[in-house]
């Protein structure tokens, strides 16, 4: 405990902290809470705000739950909304609120608004702290205001009309080389996209991608500004999503770190780890079937894990392209068909040269023209159909309005798993006068 003490007293020295915000949290992050704490708690909120920043939401509650309430009441108000959020997202509901009780009331109702807007939505990864002028401002006083405002603006500013409506734009940096007596009308540009804040994340992701968008402006339905979400955020966003998913398709859970407590591992994992069990069973079920024929044939039992382990590696491949299609927006379900028939064709041209190889080592090893049909006929299909699987399963999830990144990879492996066993055994079945 005592070296815990000593490195947490060297990590958050104030200068390190100040120079080397990143590299401050990394370190934070390895230590307990509770060592470090009392040494931050000697530190003043803009000092601690850089280094929360980079603080893994987790890790940041956790340490902020053993601070003084004062100084977590200046250091969340040093955060930006969308910043505190997340912090805020992992306490308990009991917790935030007492925390949100101490701010401000303009930031409190700020962050309020916020957690009003759907998880995935773009009301909640907006910035509501904008530089936001009329037409008329000139530039040199517009420049001047965002150097007295707490405003971190963009790469732009923007405008307003006189009903209030957003109107333009104008890139900082034209703002700050032109002329002081310039009307910032005369350097608007005009906007190229604008989301609700209702609008999904993916979509919001589209339009950043399409239009190659530093901020993209959030609007109410009468075209008023209520934020702007900066492209480094959204960035952020899509890469927490993408994690996320990863985690999600392996039946763990998307708020699991890698130091997370073992018991809260077990309670998001074993759902999942049952839920494969049971379709386990259902694959050993279709192999009891064939009992009589594998008895008859044992070389059949060796065979069976080549082709489950093949059908499932070509539908684990066909998986993981159709998903990516999906949270990119490459695909829509609407292209189901095109999809699968080229998942499908891959499958197909796939199974025929893994067949053929197939073929040749099991006629190598029995000398069995009859095993080498089964193996090779049964190898094509179950690689069609693991194609077939790997690019429906997300899609079909997805147009029932279900997360295909939560149960792809489970339902995925029960249907190559059957399908493989059910093609070999039966196949062999309908050959066995040839083995």
């Amino acid at each position: 405990m005592t070296g815990s003490v000593t490195r947490a007293v060297q990590v958050v020295d104030s200068r390190f902290l100040r120079e080397h915000p990143w590299e401050a949290a990394l370190k934070i992050e390895e230590l307990e809470p509770g060592d470090v704490a009392p040494e931050l708690a000697n530190l003043s909120a803009p000092i601690l705000a850089p280094v929360w920043r980079r603080l893994s939401p987790r890790t940041a509650a956790a340490v902020t739950l053993e601070l003084p309430d004062d100084l977590v009441a200046g250091l969340l108000s040093e955060l930006m909304p969308t910043e505190t959020l997340p912090i805020l997202a992992v306490l308990e509901e009991e917790q935030a609120r007492h925390y949100l009780a101490r701010l401000a009331p303009p930031i409190r109702t700020e962050i309020e608004q916020l957690m009003t807007y759907p998880v995935d939505s773009a009301g909640r990864i907006m910035n509501t702290r904008v530089a936001v002028f009329r037409q008329s401002t000139r530039a040199g006083d517009a420049i001047a205001s965002l150097r007295g405002s707490r405003i971190q603006a963009g790469r732009d500013v923007f405008l307003l009309d006189d009903q209030n409506r957003l109107a333009g734009h104008v890139p900082l940096q034209d703002a700050a080389t032109a002329e002081p007596d310039v009307a910032l009308a005369a350097l608007a540009k005009p906007l190229a996209a604008t989301v609700t804040a209702l609008t999904p994340r993916e979509d919001v992701a589209e339009l950043v991608e399409r239009y190659r968008l530093a901020d993209l402006p959030v609007v109410d339905v009468h075209g008023h500004l209520l934020g702007v979400i900066p492209g480094s955020r959204l960035m952020q966003a899509m890469q927490e999503n993408l994690s996320a998913d990863i985690q999600t398709m392996t039946g763990a859970s998307a708020d699991e770190r890698a130091l997370s407590k073992p018991m809260f591992a077990v309670r998001k994992r074993l759902p999942w780890l049952q839920i494969n069990l049971l379709t386990a069973f259902l694959a050993a079920a279709v192999v009891g079937m064939f009992e009589s024929t594998i008895a008859q044939f044992t070389a059949l039992a060796v065979l069976l894990p080549v082709v489950a382990g093949q059908s499932g590696n070509a539908g684990a491949q066909a998986l993981a392209v159709t998903m990516r299609g999906l949270v990119l927006r490459e695909i829509s379900p609407r292209q189901w068909l095109a999809v699968s028939s080229k998942e499908a064709s891959v499958g197909l041209l796939n199974g025929i040269a893994i067949a053929i190889t197939a073929g040749l080592g099991v006629y190598l090893w029995s000398r069995s023209v009859g095993l080498v049909l089964v193996i090779a006929l049964s190898m094509l299909l179950a690689m069609v159909v693991a194609g077939l699987a790997g690019a429906l399963v997300p899609i079909t999830l997805r147009r029932l309005g279900l997360d295909p990144a939560q149960s792809s990879s489970i339902v995925l492996t029960t249907v190559t798993d059957i399908a493989g066993f059910l093609g070999f055994l039966g196949i062999a079945t309908l050959l066995s006068g040839m083995l």
